[in-house]
Parts: C-alpha cells; sequence; structure tokens
C-alpha cells in the first residue's frame, strides 16, 4: 500500500487544526486529552469514509 506524501501532510495539518475547533464549538469545558480525543476520532471517520466510498465506486482496484 502507498501512501502519498500529501495525504500524511493532510492528515498532520488536521491534526493541528482540530482541536481549537473542537473547543471553539463545545459548550462545556474539555480538558486537552479530550480534545485531541475527539479530534482524532473525527478524523478516523472522516478516512473511513473516503476509503469507503472509494472500495464501492472503485471496486476494481482492490
Amino acid at each position: 500500500m502507498k501512501i502519498d506524501i500529501k495525504a500524511i501532510a493532510l492528515i498532520f495539518t488536521l491534526h493541528l487544526l482540530m482541536p481549537p475547533a473542537v473547543h471553539a464549538t463545545t459548550s462545556i469545558t474539555l480538558n486537552r486529552t479530550s480534545t485531541w480525543a475527539v479530534s482524532i476520532l473525527g478524523v478516523v471517520i472522516l478516512a473511513l469514509i473516503i476509503y469507503l466510498f472509494t472500495v464501492i465506486f472503485q471496486p476494481e482496484r482492490f
């Protein structure tokens, strides 16, 4: 499985941008660990959605 350097850069960028957005959208006070956990969960879910759509619409690649 080949991982593109652009994908890695995008993941790192999202990883840095997500926790402040999670902090801003919640009305309750979250500690730093919870904020990072929610943002990582969001990135994983987004990656799974993209992967599943790719597998469904381009099954010949897999």
